[in-house]
């Protein structure tokens, strides 16, 4: 019995030991550069905000975040390469909701985003803005729903590719309103743009920033935007929860995750860190201007947040029969 109760001393005292060691290299997180895992092309929504939180985490603790851009296979690339890094806190990833539509999208990818990371904290939403050629018979989006149910499958909406945020929204919008539209893809928004300009396509849904100078000039007619609450850019719109499609959301978002198995201690820092620099009155100010609004969640937030949106994209890609280019 002796010999046990000192085991059970010495062993406690390891664990201690292993313990008190192990909180302090996390308490000393980051002594080395970080990489942050960008799935996407340079100067991309993503790439440009990652670089933006990299200098100012860089700045709060005081060693590099590189900005790494793997672009790829609809983000699958650099995803995967973030999923199999070390899960040490030294390699994070940079994510947006294209990754929580890819995983029913795309099935047979080479990780889980559920199961292979942790998430740590979202950085900021930006909202879509439905609109309509000045030749669509629709000044408001309830007018635009009654048409287009008088008109099953005659209208139709553009997309930047098959499984964009811009074609999902299209699709959320369909479901969610009981509508029937038909989808034409194009390789890129600009082409799609276009020709929502020229009147050889009806409607889409676009980054409210891009579009708000063509609603302005008359171009094409804003009928709402996509996020909770009106954008900053384009004040005068209804979002579409409010304007006959209660509950509808569909924002471009970004996040940060890490390696699933990263400690606790250091996801908890970064997202403190993360937290604190987008509820700043400067980058609240300056994102405001782009048609960027900060998201604020503890990392247990955030997981459930992501779980959510990926059940949500799910139902949608399923009801709607949507393939990847």
């Amino acid at each position: 019995m002796k010999t046990i109760r000192t085991l059970f001393k010495v062993g406690m005292t390891f664990a201690s030991f292993f313990a008190a060691f192990a909180g302090h290299a996390q308490q000393g997180y980051p002594n080395r550069p970080v990489k942050i895992i960008v799935p996407f092309a340079a100067s991309g929504p993503a790439d440009n905000y990652a670089r933006f939180m990299a200098q100012r985490l860089q700045d709060a603790l005081g060693q590099p975040f590189v900005v790494d851009n793997r672009p790829g296979a609809g983000s699958i690339i650099g995803t995967d390469a973030a999923a199999k890094a070390p899960a040490d806190g030294y390699t994070l990833l940079m994510m947006s909701n294209a990754q929580t539509v890819n995983e029913s999208l795309i099935p047979n990818k080479p990780y889980n985003l559920v199961k292979d990371f942790a998430p740590i904290a979202p950085i900021n939403y930006s909202d879509l803005v439905l609109v309509v050629n000045p030749n669509v018979q629709a000044n408001s989006l309830q007018d635009l729903i009654k048409l287009a149910r008088a008109n099953p499958g005659k209208m139709n909406y553009a997309s930047s590719g098959n499984g964009t945020p811009y074609h999902m929204a299209g699709e959320l919008f369909k479901y969610m309103a009981n509508v029937q539209m038909t989808h034409i893809p194009y390789k890129g928004s600009a082409a799609a743009r276009t020709d929502v300009l020229s009147g050889q396509v009806d409607m889409m849904f676009d980054a409210v920033t891009t579009m708000s100078e063509n609603i302005k000039a008359g171009k094409v007619r804003g009928l709402a935007t996509t996020g909770r609450v009106r954008s900053a850019v384009t004040p005068e719109l209804p979002t579409m929860s409010d304007d006959g499609v209660p509950k509808y959301e569909a924002v471009i978002w970004l996040g940060m995750m890490a390696p699933v198995g990263t400690p606790e201690a250091i996801v908890t820092k970064l997202n403190a860190e993360i937290n604190k620099i987008v509820n700043t009155a400067e980058v609240k100010a300056i994102w405001a201007k782009q048609g960027a609004a900060p998201m604020s969640m503890s990392a247990p937030v955030f997981a459930k947040y992501v779980i959510e949106d990926v059940a949500k994209w799910a139902t949608i890609v399923k009801v709607s029969g949507a393939k990847a280019d």
